[in-house]
């Protein structure tokens, strides 16, 4: 713990103890301690809630900066955080600081008293009691895991969103698409309208259906809302006309319907041209095909190429490959860990075609990392050739001794992400 944030961390810490298990789908104990708290969810400003297998942080973060762009005051939820707890909540455009933090955590577990509840749903509720006593303009509310009985779920937004929805998290979720996106659905509100990135049909079919149960008006991609690139930009066109804008900032063919579903809905509210290019030239999200040029992991291999991704399901996978794909053809080499709940050969198989090897690690300090021995077994199961190694930054020295110019991109989950990024400063 470090002296600006021993504090929350003590409190956070004590949070974990409060229930045995680390999920446990159920809105029953979120709304017992919001009547405590005299339900701060219903005190908030006008919010877009988000929900999807991919793409809810990067849809969150361009919805975040085509809003801040128009002058208005922003709060945002997202979860998990890389390096600190404190990049969850974003008050007015700024991260909460560690006294509002402290304080907040303090008289959750006050309110809470003995009673079991999980670290995400208090933590949830402290966002919630954050939000309302700090004026803003609008809130973005993204989704823990699922969203039916997910603990953001208590809300009425102005605005639902479903970005992608994937096979993922099948132990709490459901073993099949359909499943999956039947809980995805569970954000829709009656009368609400919903945007609907690109689904497959199964999926789409679903959320179509719950919508039509609520009353709820449909955006859907390839109904209502079109976006592709043309000529190195990207056509955006709806029933009010057609947009011509730059192509993201955020790297990667799949951040093209990402950028759709957040300017279909800054649309729908009334946002103009200039919000939705800053929507997609303003954006940043971390940990999503970064590029990393400072800090002692650059330093220490100068001529390498270094990227950062915490992409971790097949979807992310072809995600992955897909930008890869386009970059200037070079020697690819993926330093990986997991986790032990993730679909690794999923995730492995449409990156055989872009990497040269791949280096397994074990995700330190991670109770549910995959040993990196089995990820190595999966990545060659997946046709790469693949080695271990004891850390990202022995895996690193070791490819720059052998190919010193080549890419190298660090992969496989967010935890391994967040730890990259702060043992890189």
């Amino acid at each position: 713990m470090t002296a600006t944030s021993s504090g929350s961390d003590a409190v956070l810490e004590r949070m974990m103890t409060l229930h045995p298990k680390v999920i446990d789908l159920t809105l029953d104990r979120v709304h017992r301690l919001l009547d405590a708290l005299d339900h701060p969810e219903r005190r908030i400003s006008p919010t877009i809630h988000i929900a999807g297998t991919n793409g809810k942080g990067s849809t969150q973060a361009m919805l975040r900066a085509g809003l801040e762009s128009a002058g208005a005051r922003v709060h945002a939820y997202t979860s998990p955080h890389l390096a600190r707890f404190h990049e969850r909540i974003r008050l007015a455009g700024a991260l909460i600081t560690e006294p509002a933090l402290t304080a907040l955590l303090d008289e959750c577990v006050q309110a809470n008293g003995p009673a079991e509840i999980t670290f995400f749903e208090i933590t949830t509720c402290a966002a919630f009691l954050a939000f309302a006593r700090t004026p803003a303009d609008w809130t973005l509310l993204e989704v823990g895991l699922g969203g039916r009985l997910d603990a953001t779920n208590v809300i009425t937004p102005r605005v639902s969103i479903i970005t992608p929805v994937s096979i993922d998290h099948q132990q709490y979720l459901g073993e099949t698409l359909p499943e999956i996106a039947f809980e995805k659905a569970g954000i829709i509100k009656r009368g609400i309208p919903v945007v609907i990135g690109p689904q497959e049909d199964a999926g789409l079919e679903v959320i179509e259906r719950q919508a039509a149960r609520m009353g709820a008006p449909i955006l859907a991609y390839g109904q209502h809302w079109h976006i592709a690139e043309e000529s190195g930009r990207m056509v955006f066109q709806d029933e009010r006309g057609l947009l011509d804008l730059p192509l993201p900032n955020l790297p990667g063919p799949h951040q093209i319907q990402n950028a759709g579903a957040a300017i279909a809905t800054l649309r729908h509210l009334g946002f103009d041209t200039q919000a939705c290019e800053a929507a997609v030239t303003r954006a940043v999200w971390p940990a999503r095909m970064q590029r990393l040029r400072v800090g002692p992991l650059a330093v220490s291999a100068p001529k390498i190429e270094l990227w950062l991704d915490g992409g971790h399901n097949p979807a992310g996978g072809a995600a992955i490959a897909a930008t890869l794909a386009r970059m200037p053809k070079r020697p690819t080499h993926l330093i990986c860990g997991m986790i032990n709940t993730k679909d690794v050969l999923g995730y492995m198989t449409p990156l055989a075609a872009q990497a040269t090897t791949l280096t397994s690690v074990s995700i330190p300090g991670e109770k549910n990392t995959l040993p990196a021995e089995t990820t190595r077994a999966a990545a060659q199961a997946a046709g790469i050739a693949a080695t271990t190694a004891v850390s990202v930054a022995a895996a690193l020295a070791e490819i720059a001794a052998h190919d010193p110019e080549a890419r190298v991109l660090i992969c496989g989950s967010l935890y391994l992400a967040g730890t990259v990024l702060r043992e890189n400063g």
